[in-house]
């Protein structure tokens, strides 16, 4: 029996098995969003049994209320909805989407700020039990839409092939980390959507659009980042198409905890009309070509362009005796006569386009079918919408005849490439040698000899079978294949020196060879040049400049590095190295170098330089930029430039040319301060116990929200006193109170307040007496730099407060007679403080004891207060005064062990003190102080023991000469005494000594044993 319920567990357990577990996922999160934009949560089930089609059902627990549950909206019951959702479920703003059966989205189109909260996703059961999950929860957090995009809205009109130039500022103050996208838009008329120009993706990636791919690969689209929210738009080269409403806009992006990037904000500029004029496009055709050409020589025929506007797309097409021969169309797609396909595929004619506005016809070999009337005839094209191509204009050359001539006297031309008889160091030079009238096979040698020398060297050869011979120079180790030698027809040859040196200047000379059947051993021509091969070195210098030699702290120091050389055009591998010597030192730093492969190698100081410094490099031009500049910055700058051979990299050929710029110092310096404090005063009159407040309010301020420190000063009235610091609100907002004011009663009543930035208020609490006076503040204005130092950049100080009490009318008198009081050094002193009265039974007083000093002016000594608690100015004063009250109407204050210096001029103030039922305290009804009191301190008389008691030198004789007496008498008689022992014990020793002697002399000696002698 107990085997059944075993049997039906496991086959509970079993079932549980097959039906499998039931889960519901929702979107993780917690999910950013900004406020008035959408949202979509996803949510889906797994594992359920029930059927295909499940049901959801969303709710929220709010930050206010997280216990309680707030439905939103569900699949199944349309009253599922609780009034607070009720209006934005049926106007669609929040609604749920079945993305399938077992998936659905809840979206709200506009959150609000109160949308933050967690959100329950819900799946009703359809199972026949319950097993596993039926809901998942997780947060949204709607945050503020701080993302702004701003452009001046204008009207431009602008000319075809005129630059642009558009900016915008976009820029982003959320809390979370965000991305920032920005695109530049063109809208047209006629209902179609606007067009991207360029944008800046959220990953920092430039993206043209379709339409303007091809100008941005040209460059003359561009979109560049100027600070940290300005975006300039740059399109280098207008056409009509361009014209239309432009604007930018900013998009805001974050990334969910899922990994996936949502946008959470857009904004959009306001836009500028641009209108495109179209540019004059008339223009002339020009044929130009020699009118006789040699059979078998190249025959060349260019036709120009001249006038039109500029970015044409021109079609050419060429015509002899009237017809067509070749074309080339505006997509550069060439078309050829098929007799003269045939040619140009065995490479005897080419037609080309050699600039925007020339196109070229050449004939290698020409022959007597070449002879005739050559057209040229150019159309402007235009781009159909299908693609397909349209004709705007079309203007034809003049005709141009060209007659065929026999073969002159034999001879061989030598020229260069480029027409240069000079190139520079590491550039190739590349020498022609063109031998005219030459009827069979030809063979050539090329000699060089170098400047100042007369003998020649072999460069190279070619027989006539086309085998090449490189000289020693030039064909062997470590020079392998600097020199190449080729046949570009017929009777040209064209040697090729890849990477020249200085020692390759001199004289190249060209030797030709055709063997003849006429004459034996064949005909030989000869021709030289000169070629010169300048050092880079020579026409290298370095230059450094800066816009601002002296720099603000925290600006952006900007330097320059300049190269010039002749030989700017020749994009030589440059690598800079930029070297700092910091102001005060005499060590120059290796700071930066820019290698010409564009490596950036840091230097070992300083560290901080890498954070904050932009390197950008160009051909000729490097750039350093440092960015929130310190003092640290500051001292002499200098870059070097080292010049390599382009064509020898790869072989770590050595440096070919240096230079180092002038030393550059830079200066960093403080802003100037704006900072200006309201520096009008006033008189503030007020009752006795009651509150107050002095302002201190700042008129101006330099830009930036820089951190101000504010200090309050108070000077008393009675006196001449110095201003006192009573405490101090530093640029952190840290409050630290003056020397007299740091005790817990003065805190209590004298507290700061920062009413806005630009206002502050010294609050006092229950004004007495000794509040009377002036007060000021001084406002200092802080910069902090991005090594944390602060440098105070400005000060200002404020009109001056006089604060008065107005009398209260009370009645306590102190007696105005004028007293004088003698006392003795070292003895004790009272002065004495009376009233003409005793005051009402119901009055409480105080007093407080004065002191004229010279320097300070009045010094509180003492307060007795109304409660009986003494207080003292300085804690050294309570172990030589004391204060009490004697008698009702008398209070006494008493110095011990009066000094000379305790003499001077004393007085009291005494407050008479009430105590005040609503609110219930003691307040001070009236004050009243005396006259002065001058107090003389008269020398003592000196005394027999006061005498002797004040020569240091008499009591240490006194006291430590007798016992110095005492030791020495003691000391002598135990000398004596061992004196005296020792005199006995000598004669006894004597005595024995000459018994033994005499008896030993006699023989009678007593017999000894050895021990006993030895004893």
């Amino acid at each position: 029996m107990a085997r059944i319920p075993r049997v039906a567990s496991l086959l509970l357990f079993l079932t549980k098995l097959s039906i499998g577990q039931r889960v519901v996922t929702v979107q993780k999160g917690p999910l950013f969003r900004a406020e008035g934009y959408p949202v979509s949560i996803s949510c889906n089930v797994t594992g359920h049994q029930g059927p295909a089609e499940q049901h959801f059902q969303w709710s929220v627990y709010l930050p206010a209320a997280p216990a309680r549950e707030i439905q939103i909206v569900s699949t199944q019951d349309a009253g599922f909805t609780y009034s607070v959702y009720a209006p934005r479920v049926t106007s669609r703003d929040v609604y749920v989407e079945r993305l399938q059966g077992n998936a659905a989205s809840l979206h709200i189109s506009k959150l609000q700020a109160k949308d933050s909260g967690e959100y329950e996703c819900h799946t009703p059961n359809t199972d026949g039990k319950y097993y596993g999950s039926y809901s998942a929860k997780m947060t949204l957090i709607v945050i503020p839409d701080t993302l702004s995009a701003t452009m001046r809205p204008q009207t431009l009109s602008k000319e075809e092939g005129e630059p642009l130039e558009l900016t915008c500022e976009a820029a982003k103050a959320t809390a979370q980390h965000t991305h920032l996208a920005v695109a530049w838009h063109l809208l047209q008329g006629g209902g179609s959507p606007a067009s991207e120009i360029i944008s800046l993706s959220k990953d920092f990636t430039l993206l043209p659009g379709p339409s303007f791919a091809e100008r941005f690969a040209r460059g003359t689209v561009r979109l560049d980042k100027l600070g940290a929210a300005t975006f300039r738009l740059s399109l280098g080269s207008l056409q009509p198409s361009d014209q239309g409403q432009l604007f930018c806009e900013a998009t805001e992006w974050i990334q969910d905890p899922d990994g996936t990037w949502t946008f959470i904000a857009k904004k959009q500029t306001d836009p500028t009309t641009l209108s495109v004029q179209p540019a004059v496009r008339d223009f002339q055709v020009n044929l130009t070509a020699e009118g006789t050409f040699t059979e078998g020589k190249p025959l060349e025929l260019v036709c120009l362009v001249l006038g039109g506007g500029r970015d044409l797309q021109l079609q050419g097409v060429w015509f002899l005796n009237g017809v067509e021969v070749a074309r080339i169309d505006a997509g550069g797609v060439l078309g050829l006569k098929k007799d003269y396909s045939e040619r140009a595929s065995r490479g005897q004619l080419q037609v080309s386009k050699l600039s925007p506005k020339a196109f070229s016809l050449k004939i290698f070999a020409a022959g007597a079918e070449d002879e005739g009337a050559y057209v040229c005839a150019v159309a402007e094209m235009m781009r159909a919408p299908l693609g397909s191509w349209q004709q705007l204009q079309r203007k034809q050359s003049p005709d141009r005849h060209v007659q065929l001539r026999k073969p002159a006297t034999r001879s061989v031309a030598v020229s260069t490439q480029n027409k240069q008889q000079a190139v520079w160091e590491g550039e190739a030079l590349t020498l022609l040698c063109r031998a005219d009238g030459a009827e069979s096979l030809l063979s050539v040698s090329w000699w060089h000899v170098p400047q100042g020398q007369t003998q020649p060297e072999f460069v190279a050869g070619m027989q006539q079978d086309g085998t090449v011979q490189l000289g020693a120079s030039y064909g062997t180790p470590p020079h392998h294949g600097r020199a190449r030698l080729a046949k570009t027809d017929w009777a040209t040859f064209r040697l090729e020196v890849t990477s020249t040196a200085v020692t390759d200047s001199g004289t190249y000379e060209c030797r030709v060879f055709e063997r003849s059947r006429s004459q034996a051993g064949g005909l030989s021509w000869t021709q030289k040049m000169p070629i010169t091969v300048k050092s880079l070195a020579s026409s290298l210098h370095v230059s450094l400049m800066s816009r601002q030699p002296q720099v603000k702290l925290t600006s952006t120091v900007d330097l320059a590095c300049i190269v010039g050389a002749g030989y700017s055009d020749l994009q030589v591998p440059l690598t800079v190295t930029w070297r700092f010597q910091p102001a005060g030192s005499q060590v120059s730093h290796h700071l930066v170098r820019v290698t010409h492969n564009g490596t950036i190698e840091w230097g070992d100081f300083p560290s901080q330089f890498q954070r904050r410094t932009k390197i950008s490099q160009s051909s000729f031009r490097s750039q350093l930029s440092i960015h929130d500049a310190t003092e640290a910055e500051a001292g002499v700058y200098q870059c070097t430039v080292e010049v390599y051979d382009r064509n020898a990299l790869a072989t770590n050929s050595p440096v070919r040319a240096s230079a180092s710029s002038h030393p550059l110092r830079i200066v960093i310096s403080l802003p100037e301060s704006k900072l200006t404090v309201n520096s009008s005063s006033q008189v503030q009159e007020l009752a006795i116990n009651s509150n107050t407040a002095v302002e201190c309010s700042v008129l101006s301020r330099t830009t930036g929200h820089l951190p101000l420190a504010v200090t309050w000063y108070f000077s008393p009235i009675s006196s001449n006193a110095s201003w006192l610091k009573i405490l101090e609100l530093d640029q952190t907002n840290v409050v630290k109170y003056g020397d007299g004011f740091h005790t817990p009663r003065r805190k209590q009543k004298f507290h700061a307040e920062k009413v806005s930035p630009d206002t502050f208020r010294l609050h006092i609490l229950n004004v007495e007496d000794s509040d009377r006076g002036r007060y000021r503040c001084a406002v200092q204005e802080w910069l902090l730099s991005a090594n944390g130092t602060g440098y105070k950049l400005g000060e200002g100080t404020s009109g001056v407060t006089e604060l008065k009490l107005r009398p209260t009318g009370a009645e306590v008198r102190v007696s105005k007679v004028h007293r004088t009081e003698n006392a003795t050094e070292h003895g004790e002193a009272a002065l004495h403080c009376s009233l003409e009265s005793e005051g009402g039974s119901a009055s409480l007083f105080s007093v407080m004891w004065y002191r004229i000093t010279k320097h300070s002016g009045s010094e509180m000594l003492v307060h007795l207060q109304h409660d009986g608690l003494l207080e003292y100015g300085e804690e050294r004063l309570r172990k030589r005064l004391h204060c009490h009250r004697a008698s009702p109407t008398d209070f006494v204050l008493t110095l011990h062990r009066v000094a000379m210096e305790d003499a001077g001029v004393y007085w009291c103030r005494v407050a008479e003190w009430q105590l005040h039922s609503t609110p219930s305290w003691w307040v001070i009804e009236s004050l009243d102080q005396s006259q002065r009191m001058v107090l003389t301190v008269l020398p003592s008389e000196p005394s027999f023991h006061s005498r002797i008691c004040s020569s240091a030198s008499l009591i240490y004789f006194l006291f430590i000469c007798p016992f110095l007496m005492l030791l020495l008498l003691v000391s002598t008689l135990c000398l004596c005494r061992k004196a005296r022992k020792l005199s006995a014990l000598r004669q006894t020793s004597q005595r024995e000594q000459a018994l033994w002697m005499d008896l030993k002399g006699a023989g009678e000696g007593p017999a000894t044993t050895r021990e006993e002698q030895e004893s």
